[in-house]
């Protein structure tokens, strides 16, 4: 598909009621992460962000023969669950100059937050399926938690490593890298949705073979 390496990534999930999606499943060791910036944070700013990150993300696309990227809007404005230390956002993007009727990127994005780090949960679907999409991130995300003495609450401040960056870099920042990453995969599975769905019908063996084909690249 185009992607790079990545240690962080533990695997991707298919659910079997989809053809059009899979969640990407990823743990990140970076420390714990505080959370206090989601009490004061603003979408719009957060927004105007992302997209100056997207524009200076574009010059390593062309490099790499890869369309450039645009940010259209939030599809869901980050929501941060203080009790339960869950972070939701979804934004929508497109190929930079493409059509107004071109298929656009969804990457719903769910997060758990732990101790040492945290799991990200993230939906690559459509804009035209996000909607009932969006449940299988959703249930995922619900049933995701760490081991005793692993949770968010188990912090020690005396012994623990923080992260170097706060909860608004989850969206704003460390997003930059994931929507360039994601994009490539949100452009296949709008070209390739009808191969999908045959995948889907045979046990997902199109997949094996062609992540088989493509070790090289992914």
């Amino acid at each position: 598909m185009g992607n790079g390496t990545d240690d962080s990534r533990a695997g991707l999930i298919f659910p079997k009621a989809s053809n059009n999606s899979f969640v990407v499943v990823r743990y990140i060791n970076s420390g714990y992460v505080k959370d206090d910036e989601a009490r004061n944070w603003k979408a719009d700013e957060m927004l105007t962000q992302m997209k100056e990150g997207t524009e200076t993300g574009n010059k390593q696309r062309v490099e790499h023969g890869i369309p450039e990227m645009e940010l259209v809007g939030w599809v869901q404005t980050p929501q941060y669950e203080e009790k339960n230390h869950r972070l939701v956002w979804s934004i929508e993007s497109k190929d930079k100059g493409s059509p107004a009727n071109s298929p656009h990127g969804i990457n719903y994005n769910t997060f758990v937050l732990g101790r040492e780090g945290y799991v990200s949960l993230n939906l690559v679907t459509g804009m035209n399926t996000v909607a009932q999409e969006k449940s299988h991130a959703l249930a995922l995300l619900d049933n995701t938690s760490f081991n005793s003495g692993k949770g968010y609450g188990d912090f020690n401040a005396s012994t623990d490593k923080v992260a170097e960056y706060g909860i608004a870099a989850l969206v704003a920042g460390v997003a930059a890298k994931k929507l360039g990453l994601l994009a490539v995969i949100g452009v296949f599975l709008a070209k390739f949705a009808k191969i999908i769905g045959l995948a889907a019908i045979g046990g997902l063996a199109f997949f094996r073979k062609f992540f088989n084909r493509n070790k090289s690249a992914t």
